[in-house]
């Protein structure tokens, strides 16, 4: 089963996540959720595995922009309406297989989750 990893194109660290695996060479399908979008039931399986909390990027310019009043009081349903609505509050990249499920991109995780 080859790896999945998610994300939008553009973004400095997938390109860095999709250097890394190439490098390793780990075939890999790249699925582009400012595109392709987000089905609901794949967004709700990450948050049931991770919790809302690990998969929302709260850092990323389009939270940010949020007006404070749609930010305020955030709970599981509001995070996951708000990551469908605006794919790109989606943290990335996010790296599945299987049961794998891997948030952001780190080496040392990615060598343990795919190589170890």
């Amino acid at each position: 089963m080859r790896v999945k990893i998610h994300g939008i194109r553009n973004c400095d660290t997938i390109k860095k996540a999709r250097a890394w695996l190439d490098m390793n060479g780990i075939a890999h399908d790249f699925h582009d959720y400012k595109i392709s979008g987000i089905e609901a039931d794949m967004l709700q399986s990450w948050v049931g595995r991770a919790g809302w909390e690990a998969v929302l990027n709260r850092h990323g310019t389009s939270f940010r922009k949020l007006p404070d009043a749609r930010k305020q009081d955030l709970d599981e349903t509001r995070a996951i309406a708000l990551m469908l609505a605006e794919p790109s509050m989606i943290r990335r990249p996010i790296l599945t297989q299987g049961n794998l499920l891997v948030i952001g991109f780190d080496p040392a995780r990615y060598t343990k989750a795919l190589l170890g």
